[in-house]
């Protein structure tokens, strides 16, 4: 029997994926609801089982658990350990029921900008006439995808996917980069880079960010041993950077993407990929993603034509370093998926002239090396959420001559005394930057809800304001 822990997206296919196979499975759900009610009964007329409430022991006869993101130290977990029972995590367990033939998987990672990338990979896929899907931890489930029609898929994948994926061997893979995150959940920085890591573990192509200190250590012992093999060797070792590339990197030339990896004589060739004006929306983290993206493409072949095309008809996710208005020749920005400080300091790198609105829950992350970077481009702070008090200490010690308001309350209208008092502080050419470093659950659903309220927040100031917005 498997069993299946937790009834969310990836449970929930799981559960439908095996029962469909003529497995027995059953659910365990610790969280009670409507909603989950309704996923049960939906599951129980494919003969599945669901059982609610907070499990401490595999059911009798479990011979497999395929977990959805539980914590190591859980004690359901901890008991099928000392049982001797298998676990693994839905990602392995669609790699171990690919059919013959399957669609290969180009696979990322990173802290941050992993749907951007998995997202300008399809796209440059699909320019490239390929079958592609975007799947993991994007939204779909890869156990549901490895049986389609694809070509190729594009595998978005988190650390806590990456921690029960013992198995996989993607055709290609990348680590974007590399910085606090998660720490709860994997006990240790060093842990959690580790997990990152295992996605090289059984790559052909190994893509790494050159200019990521974690990222270029993981993939430190695949660059040796390719040079070490030379070019007819198993692995292939390509990092990406910014700066000019060396052979075998993917770099950026005055205002060019360029390829100096995947072409002939690396060492006196280059192709170019694209522009910097075709990464939209442009920031140095996005032209990051662009590269990564490309790297696992060209790894598979796909031509610069296709690359530059792909990220031609990339429409970003919302809430992404995205424009919501001009008011009183002020822009106002909407970066509410920067949850963490390493996404809020890219976000912040991107602007000269920043009234930053941040906060929210900074799960023991510290902000004292991101507030003295951002210090010289600050022009004042309003922070909101629960540990606001913690980011108007590090702006205390990194940036005391920057203004700072703190907005208290949970109520709907938090949101519109942020944005009138960011105007306040805000000049023309500034950018009212909602780029918050923390989650968003103390006072949202989520962080598409923050970012919404935000934008209702400066469209209803743009209203009231005799300018307008453009």
């Amino acid at each position: 029997m498997i069993c299946v822990a937790g009834l969310g997206v990836s449970g929930t296919a799981v559960a439908r994926t095996m029962a469909g196979r003529g497995e027995k499975v059953v659910v365990l759900e610790g969280r009670d609801g409507e909603r989950a009610r309704a996923i049960a009964g939906e599951l129980a007329a494919l003969g599945v089982e669901v059982r609610f409430g907070e499990p401490a022991e595999p059911p009798e006869s479990t011979s497999l658990i395929v977990t959805t993101g539980w914590p190591p130290h859980h004690p359901l977990l901890a008991a099928a350990a000392a049982a001797g029972i298998e676990v693994i995590g839905e990602v392995e367990l669609a790699w171990r029921i690919r059919p013959e033939g399957a669609a290969p998987w180009l696979a990322l990672t990173g802290t941050n900008g992993k749907t951007t990338a998995v997202r300008m990979l399809t796209s440059m896929l699909l320019a490239a006439g390929h079958r592609a899907l975007a799947v993991g931890n994007v939204g779909t489930p890869v156990v549901e995808a490895v049986t389609g029609p694809s070509d190729v898929l594009a595998v978005e994948l988190s650390s806590f996917q990456l921690h029960r994926a013992p198995g996989i061997a993607p055709y290609a893979a990348a680590v974007l980069n590399v910085a606090p995150d998660h720490l709860d959940w994997h006990g240790s920085m060093e842990e959690y880079a580790r997990v990152k890591g295992e996605i090289f573990a059984r790559a052909g192509t190994v893509v790494h960010n050159a200019d990521d200190e974690w990222a270029a250590r993981l993939a430190a012992p695949y660059e040796d041993a390719a040079r070490a093999a030379g070019r007819g060797g198993a692995v292939r070792s390509v990092g990406f950077t910014l700066g000019v590339p060396r052979p075998g990197q993917l770099g950026v030339v005055e205002d060019l993407l360029v390829d100096r990896a995947f072409v002939a004589e690396p060492e006196s060739n280059a192709e170019e990929l694209a522009s910097l004006a075709d990464v939209r929306p442009f920031a140095p983290h996005n032209v990051a993603n662009a590269l990564a993206a490309a790297a696992l493409a060209r790894a598979y072949g796909v031509p610069a034509a296709a690359v530059r095309q792909g990220l031609l008809d990339f429409v970003p996710d919302p809430h992404r370093i995205a424009h919501v208005a001009r008011v009183a020749e002020v822009d106002y920005v909407d970066d509410s998926k920067a949850t963490n400080p390493h996404a809020a300091a890219a976000s912040l790198a991107a602007y000269p002239s920043v009234v930053w609105v941040a906060g929210g829950q900074l799960k023991g992350a510290d902000v004292g090396e991101l507030v003295r970077r951002a210090a010289p481009r600050l022009r004042g702070a309003v922070l909101l959420g629960a540990d606001r008090e913690r980011i108007r200490e590090a702006l205390a010690r990194h940036a005391g001559n920057v203004p700072v308001v703190e907005v208290a309350g949970q109520d709907t209208g938090v949101m519109d005394r942020v944005v009138t008092e960011a105007a306040r502080l805000a000049a023309p050419g500034d950018t009212v930057l909602l780029a918050p470093a923390g989650a968003s659950l103390d006072m949202f659903a989520g962080y598409p809800a923050r970012g919404e309220a935000f934008a209702r927040a400066v469209h209803r100031l743009a209203e009231g304001h005799d300018g307008g917005a453009a």
